[in-house]
């Protein structure tokens, strides 16, 4: 029989067992794996198998029996099943719309596991699930089969802890750098995913988006041995930015803004995690906030409108009277531009 077949039959056997399974019944289970060879090597053939039951989570032990069980092999079912989740149809049924939106979006890591984990819930839910009406929309950079393909790859590579060779081009040179990385995580962030992980050539953590992989390739030697740990605390939050201002071009600096009227009650969502006070003179309200790429603050800001006005640093204040002279002579009649 195939290993892997003879695994899969373990686990069913252990699962529907009610009582400990001796050794011998095993052989009896297993004649063609555990018989018709000697004890010495029938057993080291099962301890082999079962220390690969370990390693993929099943926990099988061995027992003592005592008046009212015997000896034998069982399951810790307590620690193999998850408890019971108990959600509602319409928690469900929000789940299966994102699931479902996720599917729909053309790139998305781990996609074989979230239509399994969908093919479930819509088997529990049975006619609770409306059609979602729902879906996400990557953008131009994020289409083709070479982005599904390359999420597919990094994210079995950041569950096995793998490390993978790649060619990228950065956004800031033009030729292609061949990176070995060790995969922490990816993020997705307004459209774009991102890898983060150690860089070997740059020896330090980095983020590269994955639409600007060109070639990748995971480690396939010893698949069952990691070649990395992941720093304890690790957050991919600490390295992908979630707003323009965030982008880490420059050294970070503190900007303040002025919001005023409907801006002002609109602050802490505008900006998270950035200090909001009151204004002192109380005209609205202060954003205080750590900046490292001022222009796409500016451009934020710029989008807002008057009621958000840039108080500090000053080349925040003169970039945006620049930008916004930009703008009117862009706009400006032909004859006034002419003049």
């Amino acid at each position: 029989m195939d290993r892997t077949e003879r695994l899969l039959d373990l686990v069913a056997l252990f699962l529907d067992a009610r009582e400990p399974i001796s050794w011998g019944e095993l052989r009896e289970h297993f004649p063609e794996d555990y018989r018709g060879i000697s004890d010495d090597a029938a057993e080291r053939k099962f301890e082999r198998d079962k220390a690969e039951l370990l390693e993929l989570g099943f926990p099988l032990t061995y027992i003592q029996g005592d008046d009212e069980r015997r000896d034998g092999y069982v399951v810790d079912r307590d620690a193999y099943y998850l408890p019971e989740v108990n959600l509602t149809k319409e928690e469900l049924a929000v789940l299966y719309a994102a699931g479902s939106a996720a599917l729909t979006s053309g790139a998305f890591p781990g996609r074989d596991d979230l239509s399994h984990a969908l093919r479930k819930i819509g088997f529990f839910a049975g006619d609770a699930l409306p059609t979602p009406g729902v879906r996400m929309e990557l953008g131009t950079e994020q289409d083709g089969p070479q982005l599904a393909a390359h999420l597919e790859q990094l994210w079995g590579a950041c569950a096995t802890r793998k490390w993978v060779q790649m060619s990228y081009r950065s956004p800031k040179r033009p030729d292609l750098t061949e990176r070995k990385v060790d995969p922490y995580g990816l993020a997705l962030r307004r459209g774009i995913w991102t890898l983060v992980g150690y860089c070997h050539l740059r020896q330090g953590v980095r983020t590269f988006h994955v639409h600007r992989i060109r070639s990748l390739k995971a480690n396939t030697s010893k698949p069952r041995t990691p070649d990395f740990e992941v720093p304890a605390g690790f957050s991919s939050d600490d390295y992908v930015a979630s707003y323009p201002w965030q982008h880490r071009f420059h050294p970070r600096l503190d900007a303040r803004l002025r919001l005023t009227g409907e801006l002002a009650g609109r602050a802490a969502t505008l900006f998270p995690g950035a200090e909001v006070t009151p204004a002192p003179e109380g005209e609205g309200v202060l954003v205080t906030l750590g900046v490292t790429f001022l222009d796409g603050l500016l451009r934020f800001c710029m989008q807002l409108g008057p009621e958000c006005r840039v108080e500090s640093p000053e080349a925040g204040r003169q970039g945006m009277k620049d930008m916004a002279a930009r703008i009117l002579q862009k706009h400006a009649p032909r004859s006034e531009v002419a003049a």
